[in-house]
């Protein structure tokens, strides 16, 4: 134990003196850069290697997970969600951002304006969109005239 302290203490303190005279030559640098680009290939080699046997564990349990879902009549998660959502859907008239739970409640002047907005044809629309762009139009002349 106590060469294995001392071996620690002197071994950094010598490559401290070693790396104080001179500094490293260019062959150093190089090789240091070629060990360096190894390293880092090794590394990515291994993280491809375990990714997919990662992968490949994850596909065999999901055909073991299949087998059993077709064995007992049993729908995948995401099959449910998307089937609960659809119903959820087709319950509140559209899809569930525009007719959300967490949305403000309608006034009863919200409904008014929807339900006579729903009334009215095209041409009333068109005559109320031209009559709203004129009195613009006239607002807009009052300014510069008086200006």
């Amino acid at each position: 134990m106590a060469a294995f302290i001392a071996k620690q203490m002197l071994g950094n303190q010598l490559s401290a003196v070693q790396n104080v005279g001179g500094g490293e030559s260019e062959e150093d640098k190089e090789k240091l850069a070629e060990m360096e680009r190894e390293r880092l290939e090794a590394i990515r080699e291994a993280e491809e290697r375990r990714a997919a046997k990662h992968a490949k564990m994850e596909q065999e349990r999901e055909g073991m997970r299949q087998g059993i879902r077709d064995k007992y009549g049993i729908k995948k998660r995401e099959e449910k969600e998307a089937e609960e959502r659809r119903k959820q859907e087709e319950l509140m008239g559209g899809p569930l951002g525009e007719a959300g739970i967490n949305r403000a409640k309608k006034t009863p002047e919200e409904l008014a304006a929807e339900a006579a907005a729903a009334e009215q044809d095209e041409f009333t629309k068109l005559k109320n969109t031209i009559e709203t762009q004129v009195n613009e139009m006239k607002a807009k002349v009052d300014q510069c005239s008086i200006q």
